[in-house]
């Protein structure tokens, strides 16, 4: 059986161009689907995340307007709830890669506080993406890969990639506010080839071991690719 590292945001807010704090977080559904399609199959996941902080759920995605019905949202509580893992993270700092057989970042909006700043997130993507093992990331999570860049450019330069649209954060009320866009960010500073789907709708990306997935939705997409990569 495989191991695979989750490496999960650990903020809790994300300052907006206004300067309040939006309470955010890891997005439930793209933790949880993916988590419990591996582990159900019998790989292990390892949760890290910077400075091994427990990571934060964004309580927006536990209601059950956003979790598929009232029944949706407690699947996710309890699957969150059962998954020991979340609550003794690793540093990101301490992780060895070659301990993992593939890697994923679950989004929220927690991974645009965080790991597109976070030096130690951009030596683990370069790192992954050079290894040729999987390296999946969902909806917001691509953020992680502005950390990647040297002198302004990024290894994922060139490569096919999806992730949460400017479409989507408008139609959640918060692409007015965002200090930057993760869409118009990916494009012009990590100089990626962007393709999306229709909002809202699961659409995934897969380009050598990068699989990308555009929001929520594709999360339990690319728990399943992930499953028939590691077969």
């Amino acid at each position: 059986m495989a191991k695979v590292l989750f490496i999960v945001s650990g903020a809790s807010f994300w300052v907006l161009k206004d300067g309040t704090r939006h309470a955010t977080g890891y997005w439930a559904e793209e933790f949880a689907n993916p988590y419990k399609i591996l582990t159900d199959a019998g790989h292990e996941v390892v949760v890290a995340t910077p400075k091994g902080v427990i990571p934060t759920v964004d309580m927006m995605s536990l209601r059950p307007a956003f979790a598929g019905g009232e029944d949706g949202a407690l699947g996710l509580e309890n699957i969150i709830r059962d998954a020991e893992v979340m609550r003794r993270p690793l540093k990101l700092s301490d992780v060895r890669l070659e301990d993992y057989d593939a890697v994923y970042l679950p989004g929220g909006h927690g991974p645009m506080a965080d790991l597109a700043f976070d030096a130690d997130a951009g030596r683990l993507l370069t790192a992954q993406l050079n290894s040729g093992k999987p390296l999946a990331i969902v909806c917001h999570a691509p953020a992680a890969m502005l950390s990647t860049r040297i002198h302004g450019v990024s290894p994922f330069k060139g490569y096919k990639v999806t992730a949460f649209t400017n479409d989507e954060e408008e139609g959640v009320g918060l692409a007015p506010r965002a200090p930057w866009l993760l869409e118009t960010d990916l494009r012009e500073k990590a100089g990626v080839d962007f393709s999306r789907g229709p909002n809202w709708e699961p659409f995934m990306v897969e380009d050598r071991n990068l699989i990308t997935g555009q929001n929520p939705h594709s999360a339990g997409v690319l728990g399943k690719r992930l499953l028939e990569v590691l077969a």
